[in-house]
């Protein structure tokens, strides 16, 4: 679903009495579903009014079940601060920045779009219900109130003193939403599955051969490149030796002015004598060792390799990653076995976990790995997405 969120946030001085509000829409009808009165205890500023009014209205989207939000605020400070072309170098300002990030990492998109205050009326004026509950006494926090007038006419004072230059660089990797005990940014791990190649079209085991992508499997790769190209902060590509994971991530890493960087580690398991071979196949040639491999990860594929030592040789690599890019977005253009290591390491499970899940050719998957201190070390974002095909 889809909403618009107005938000607005004042001070009678600054800092003064203060209030925020906020109103989400449907963006197809236009319905109200949400208004948002928030009022503060003690005197407040007008910027971070401003900030609490998109924070209560991305909950209130999140409660209501979103996927995208887009934003509309009459303070430039806001809207430029979080796009990331304005620095955010006050402490009050960077921790509600953070709070709005973490919000807004769960939904598919979120944008947003200055206008000006007449076009923000509808929340102006529950940011005044608000600052006159403030006036009231009103604890900090949502007010319970059937009203959606102000009392009295708004006498909110835009300040934005705190603006500061054009950043040069995009702001940090997005904070994902976890309550986990640590205040350091995720590492992003974006996992991608190469496109379709004639043996997985045809449903067949597809290891260390050299297979190449079929017509749509090369457009199926550029769609993904331009989906996960969108994402911000992404510090490298690094993909498996195959053509099929190559192409892929040569196309994203031209679109982001970076260079493809092959990794070993992500190349598919060698699925040994079994190469080649559809299910039915390998179940006739191979007989009982077929199924062994399958059942006991420890087990390898005749003249092949385990999943046990796929899951190793993912996790080792998946360590050096985390280390080398803490808080960045890193992109990984792989096959099947080693992104279900990456989703079965990010879950606390093992090898056990692989038939459990589906990834579809072009799939995207998105674990982050939590900053030092979290009380769960990470967390998967997303599992075969192809919402971009």
């Amino acid at each position: 679903m889809r909403v618009f969120l107005y938000a607005d946030g004042g001070s009678r001085g600054n800092p003064g009495v203060a209030g925020s509000g906020a109103v989400v829409l449907d963006a197809v009808s236009k319905q109200r579903l949400a208004s948002i009165v928030y009022a503060f205890k003690e005197k407040t500023t007008n910027n971070v009014a401003e900030y609490r009014g998109l924070i209560e209205g991305l909950k209130a989207a999140r409660d209501l079940g979103a996927s995208q939000v887009d934003v509309f605020l009459d303070s430039k400070l806001v809207v430029e601060q979080m796009t990331g072309r304005w620095k955010i170098k006050h402490p009050d300002m960077q921790k509600l920045a953070v709070e709005a990030r973490k919000l807004m990492s769960l939904f598919d998109d979120v944008s947003f779009t200055w206008v000006p205050r007449a076009k923000n009326k509808d929340a102006d004026a529950l940011s005044n219900v608000a600052m006159d509950a403030s006036a009231a006494g009103a604890p900090t926090g949502i007010v319970k109130s059937k009203s959606t007038l102000p009392s009295a006419p708004a006498a909110k004072t835009e300040s934005e003193d705190e603006a500061e230059p054009p950043a040069e660089e995009k702001p940090s990797a997005t904070s994902s939403a976890w309550w986990s005990g640590s205040d350091s940014p995720p590492t992003r791990i974006v996992l991608v599955r190469h496109g379709q190649t004639d043996l997985s079209a045809q449903r067949r085991y597809a290891g260390h051969r050299d297979a190449q992508l079929t017509e749509l499997g090369t457009t199926q790769s550029v769609a993904t490149a331009k989906a996960v190209a969108g994402m911000d902060n992404i510090a490298a590509v690094l993909t498996s030796p195959l053509s099929r994971c190559q192409h892929t991530a040569e196309k994203l890493a031209g679109l982001l002015g970076l260079q493809a960087q092959v990794n070993k580690a992500f190349i598919e398991c060698d699925f040994g004598d079994a190469e080649g071979l559809t299910f039915e196949e390998a179940e006739d040639k191979l007989g009982a060792q077929h199924g062994t491999w399958l059942r006991d990860p420890s087990s390898p594929a005749p003249g092949g390799e385990s999943f046990a030592e796929v899951h190793a040789r993912v996790g080792r690599a998946l360590n050096r990653i985390v280390e080398e890019y803490r808080g960045k977005t890193v992109v990984v253009v792989s096959h099947v076995t080693p992104i279900k290591a990456v989703l079965a390491h990010a879950l606390g499970g093992n090898e056990s976990v692989y038939p459990r899940i589906v990834l579809d050719v072009a799939s995207i998957s998105v674990v982050d790995v939590l900053g030092t201190g979290a009380i769960v070390p990470a967390q998967v974002r997303a599992i075969n997405d192809t919402a971009h095909l």
